[in-house]
Parts: C-alpha cells; sequence; structure tokens
C-alpha cells in the first residue's frame, strides 16, 4: 500500500485546493498515469501516479489541503476490494467529478493580451451519480435557492490579497497616450508569411509592444525598479509579464531577456505560455521575476482601463481595443486604426515627466516599427 500524497509545487507554496480526481474511487492505475489536479494561489498542477496500483480516495474533490498530506492509497487489488467495502460514501468523488470543471482558457497575446493569446478549452470529468453526495465542491444553496455561496480558489484568493496590497502600498498614478496602429498592422500584414515559414509561428502585436516596452524602460529606467523599504532597487535587466486572462484567474507568464530576444524568440515564448496554460502547465517559476507588466484588455472589447499595478513592479502598461478614429492628419481628416495605452505607475519612485516620456518612446516604437526591428 502506498500513500499518495499532496507534493511540493513551490517554495513559498504550503496548501491548494484538491480541485479534482481524474480516476475514481476502485479504478486501477498505471504509474505515470494523472491522478488529481492541485490548484494553488500561483498555478495549478496535474499529479501523476509514482506507482501502478487500485486507487483508493481519502480526501475528496473540492477540499483543501496541505503540502505533504496523505489524499489516497495505492495498493493491489485484493487490499482495494477490502477497503472498498468499508469505504464511506463520502470520498467518493463521482458526484463531485461529475460537476468539477477544470478551465485552461487562455486568451491570446499576439491577438492579443490577450486574446491576444488563444483558445480556450475545458475539462470536465464525469462519473455515475452516487445516491447521497456530499463535497465542499458544491454549490451551498441559500435558503431562498436565489443565491449559491462558494470559496474562492486559492489563486483568486491571491489575485485579491495581491490588488488590495498594490492599491494600499503605491501611490498609483495613470496617465493615457493613443498610438496609431496603421504601420504595425501593415507590417504584419506584409510579412506575415514569410515570418511564419522562417519562424514556424505567428507575427503578433504582443512582440511589439513588448520591445516598445523595453525601449521604454530603458529610456525611463526609475519604471524599471522598485521601492524596498527606503531603498531604490534599479533592475539592469529586461524580463517582462504579459497578463493573460483564464477562466481561473490572472496569470502573468514573464518573458525572460526580452532586450535580447528578437521578435520571433518573444513569439515562440509567447506561443509556448499559450500551450502550457491550455494543459495547465505553467510553473511557478513561469511566473517569477518580472520587471514589467503589460496587460492587454482589447481582446475584451476594453476602451480604456486604469490596471492596477502587479506589486512590487512600479509600471504596468495597458493595451486596448484597436479602433477606427477620425484623425486629423496634415490639415486633412484621415480614419486610423487607433488604440488607447495607459501607463499606471508608482508615483512615489516615478515622476509624470517619465511617465509622460515612457508613453511617448512606446508610441513611436509601434508607429515606426522598423526602428524596433534594427534596435534604433
Amino acid at each position: 500500500m502506498t500513500d499518495i500524497k499532496i507534493p511540493t509545487v513551490g517554495e513559498s507554496i504550503t496548501s491548494g485546493l484538491l480541485s479534482v480526481w481524474h480516476k475514481n474511487h476502485g479504478d486501477p492505475v498505471t504509474a505515470g498515469e494523472i491522478l488529481f489536479t492541485l490548484e494553488t494561489d500561483k498555478v495549478s498542477t496535474e499529479v501523476t501516479a509514482e506507482h501502478s496500483g487500485v486507487l483508493q480516495i481519502t480526501i475528496p474533490a473540492g477540499s483543501e489541503v496541505k503540502i505533504g498530506q496523505v489524499v489516497g492509497l495505492l495498493g493491489d487489488q485484493a487490499t482495494a476490494g477490502a477497503t472498498a467495502a468499508s469505504a464511506p460514501l463520502a470520498v467518493a468523488p463521482a458526484a463531485v467529478q461529475a460537476v468539477a470543471v477544470q478551465p485552461v482558457a487562455i486568451a491570446p497575446p499576439s491577438g492579443s493580451a490577450t486574446k491576444p493569446v488563444a483558445p480556450s478549452a475545458a475539462l470536465a470529468i464525469a462519473s455515475p451519480p452516487i445516491s447521497t453526495p456530499t463535497s465542499t465542491d458544491l454549490p451551498v444553496l441559500s435558503s431562498s435557492d436565489r443565491t449559491t455561496r462558494k470559496k474562492l480558489s486559492p489563486l483568486r484568493r491571491k489575485i485579491a490579497k495581491q490588488l488590495v496590497m498594490a492599491q494600499h502600498t503605491s501611490a498609483i498614478l495613470t496617465t493615457f497616450n493613443e498610438c496609431d496602429m496603421s504601420a504595425v498592422m501593415n507590417l504584419r500584414a506584409t510579412q506575415q508569411d514569410g515570418f511564419v515559414k522562417e519562424h514556424g509561428v505567428k507575427l503578433g502585436f504582443m512582440s511589439f509592444f513588448i520591445k516598445a516596452t523595453v525601449s521604454a524602460l530603458k529610456a525611463c529606467p526609475a519604471i524599471n525598479g522598485r521601492l524596498d523599504g527606503d531603498d531604490f532597487i534599479q533592475n539592469h535587466y529586461f524580463d517582462i509579464g504579459v497578463a493573460v486572462g483564464t477562466e481561473r484567474g490572472l496569470v502573468v507568464p514573464v518573458v525572460r531577456d526580452a532586450d535580447q530576444k528578437s521578435f520571433a524568440d518573444i513569439e515562440r515564448d509567447l506561443a509556448a505560455y499559450a500551450a502550457k496554460a491550455r494543459d495547465g502547465k505553467i510553473t511557478v517559476e513561469d511566473l517569477q521575476g518580472g520587471v514589467f507588466t503589460i496587460s492587454n484588455g482589447g481582446v475584451y472589447g476594453s476602451l480604456l482601463s486604469t490596471p492596477i499595478l502587479n506589486h512590487p513592479q512600479s509600471g504596468i502598461l495597458g493595451m486596448h481595443k484597436i479602433q477606427d478614429r477620425p484623425m486629423a492628419e496634415k490639415g486633412q481628416v484621415v480614419i486610423r486604426p487607433m488604440m488607447y495605452l495607459a501607463l499606471s505607475y508608482d508615483h512615489r519612485v516615478v515622476d509624470g515627466k517619465e511617465a509622460v516620456t515612457f508613453l511617448i518612446r512606446v508610441k513611436d516604437g509601434i508607429e515606426n516599427p522598423v526602428r524596433l526591428m534594427l534596435d534604433l
């Protein structure tokens, strides 16, 4: 008989939510097969069987669990048969799994941020209902049946704490500008086929904004830093986080050393993160260490917003919906595909002049993308 324990999934993670069992009580399991999904405040992890055997579930889906806690057993057929008869129905996950869904939806960064990023999928495992289901994962109906109550997921609780912390510990101010997307859109249209043929990935909008952000951070280094008590820490590297919305909540995978990567390298990183998000494979390491964040609400149709800082960073760039608008150009009214840009920043370390300079630098890069490609 082998214990099934909650594994260590990150240095600072001590607990999580056993969201769904992928096998039923009494099922035969082969070493390497996925047993259950563990959701924490950072990532969702699929835990596999270390040995073969017959599964005995002792902790039902929907339960809060601690790292190292035993949640089931793997035994031989004879042992499993003897214990199955005495096992209470409450531990059988069948009814829970019938309603448990593990969302892994991700929105693309190139289409943008995004819807920037990708398709969405959901995994639902159903099994025959049992007569007396009991699980904390099932919604709790109020006496009037007009509301339901359920616990926030670990990730959603973490997001809530981070947002409140950012609001309470930073002097957040937002400044705005807009950019003409014509040049980038034309460049993508004329070079897309060749880019895909050469690099195997599509050329999206997000790589341009990442490159423009790096250029702006170099021009305004205060934004590429953070306060630590009475000290200011200046970063000399450019690990850019890209906020991605999923049905589980917001995750921010980080493109490492974006200043040293080509457009193709960045697009490959974004595509890899999109695939990992769809499969629930994003790790804690993927989310750590960013110095600045880009969030694309435009993929959801947002025209304008004031993004909240990703603590402890000092800046976040908000991208928005591309919309044809009449613009004055050389005394004439022309229609241009325009995007509003928003920079939220920590006013304790970033002055208004630097924030405005940053946005103008981003705007200039997007409206003159060849400069970004030539690193000018």
